[in-house]
């Protein structure tokens, strides 16, 4: 059918303003969008009005006959409607209406509402029936000439006056309809449910919801959000690729040298945060190790590429014609029993021990120690999948909570040469705050 109906309640500015001698907003509406269907909603007052002088039907048909459009109405009679301040009865009532009026139409036809006539109980019941979404529709509102409130004056109306000195009548009239962009309690929903996930880091998830969403509700964040869900899982080329195009937030790190553990290092404080705690454990291994690695290096200036090849996996193992002679070969072999020590695949605990007797700093030491004790125990209890892990099991396991030992990566970190700042570590919150403040 393809037809647009206006239901538009009717106030007392319509059909004409007597103030400001320009469109009310039923007139307005008409004139800018045409409608093949006016349903015009009448009060006791107003269709008191109605009756003396038919003033609203009086000025559609003058604007028909100036503009060639062609329209049809239908007027919704409530002559016992006094209160016209009880939002409730409005709610209530327009809905019905509604209903009704959407059985009369197919998905190619446009429902129009008026939220600027009527009482603001009549105003607000039509808003919330947008809000809720229960019916497909364009809430427009209308703005005054003078863009304050109108002035209701309805003694000595003159509707054929009016009409002819309406100023809106000139054809470079200024259209002051505007669509209501209202969301959906839906869609509201829908948007506190992303933000909710956002919050929880839980990014892979929060990006599905909002792909479900219309896309002009999401373009300010889709692509960020993308980049959040690559984000943490390390995959550094979807997110370079994606903040190319896009300058609100950046990585903290560009050295890349550094940048790949210090994010790996913030993914592990992201499964703390999330309760992740046998991911947590499972993945911290990697990390260790090549944080001991660079830490041997900065305090003890032992390369390992100097004992060490590179295996087809590109993991280093020890090489005997490289270590042969070296202290590096007498500590390992010192600290194992006759004969222990084997060429093979570098482990996080040779390296402890390389730092523990070769390193100069007692603190850096400590630290090394410590998570080398916190790597052994935690790898016992991974093994027992069938438990449950928590940061009460983990403590009871090492002595020390997760927090407790993403602050010792920390430190690590400092001891390896890489010094991050300490707002760095905030970086996946101050992703956050850029994303929620898009929604």
């Amino acid at each position: 059918m393809n037809q647009t109906i206006l239901f538009s309640p009717v106030g007392g500015t319509d059909p004409i303003s007597s103030t400001n001698m320009r469109d009310g907003s039923l007139l307005h509406i008409c004139r800018v969008y045409r409608p093949d269907r006016v349903v015009l909603y009448m009060s006791k007052e107003i269709l008191q009005s109605h009756k003396k002088d038919n003033r609203y039907l009086y000025c559609l048909d003058q604007l028909s006959q100036k503009t060639g459009w062609k329209y049809q109405y239908e007027i919704i009679e409530r002559p016992e409607m006094e209160n016209v301040q009880e939002f409730d009865y409005f709610y209530q009532e327009f809905r019905g209406l509604i209903a009704e009026l959407m059985k009369t139409m197919d998905d190619s036809d446009t429902l129009l509402l008026n939220v600027s006539s009527g009482t603001p109980a009549m105003k607000s019941g039509l808003l919330v029936l947008k809000t809720l979404g229960e019916f497909p529709c364009k809430a427009l509102q209308v703005a005054t000439p003078e863009k304050k409130m109108n002035e209701h004056i309805h003694t000595g109306y003159d509707v054929k006056l009016l009409m002819e000195l309406n100023e809106d009548n000139e054809e470079n009239f200024e259209n002051r309809c505007k669509e209501v962009k209202c969301p959906t309690l839906s869609m509201i929903q829908q948007e506190n449910n992303i933000k909710r996930l956002i919050q929880e880091y839980d990014y892979y998830a929060a990006m599905e919801l909002a792909k479900q969403l219309p896309e002009e509700e999401t373009q300010n964040y889709l692509e960020l959000l993308k980049m959040a869900s690559r984000r943490v899982l390390l995959d550094f080329t979807s997110v370079d690729q994606i903040l190319v195009n896009n300058n609100e937030f950046v990585l903290p790190i560009k050295d890349s040298s550094i940048k790949k553990f210090f994010e790996y290092a913030l993914s592990l404080d992201i499964k703390l945060k999330r309760g992740e705690y046998a991911d947590f454990i499972r993945a911290i291994s990697p990390l260790l190790a090549g944080l001991f690695e660079r830490i041997l290096e900065k305090q003890a200036g032992i390369v390992l590429k100097d004992y060490c090849i590179k295996s087809k996996e590109g993991s280093w193992r020890w090489n005997d014609r490289k270590m042969s002679g070296t202290k590096v070969l007498q500590v390992l072999e010192n600290s194992y029993e006759k004969n222990a020590f084997r060429y093979g695949d570098v482990y996080s605990s040779q390296l402890c021990i390389l730092l523990i007797e070769l390193g100069q700093d007692v603190n850096c030491k400590k630290t090394v120690e410590n998570l080398r004790s916190v790597e052994s125990k935690l790898r016992n209890l991974a093994a027992h999948q069938m438990i449950s892990v928590t940061d009460i099991s983990i403590r009871k396991e090492t002595g020390f909570t997760g927090g407790q030992i993403m602050e010792m990566i920390k430190k690590a970190f400092i001891y390896a040469g890489m010094n991050i700042k300490k707002e760095c570590w905030d970086s996946y919150d101050q992703m956050n705050e850029v994303l929620l403040s898009k929604i």
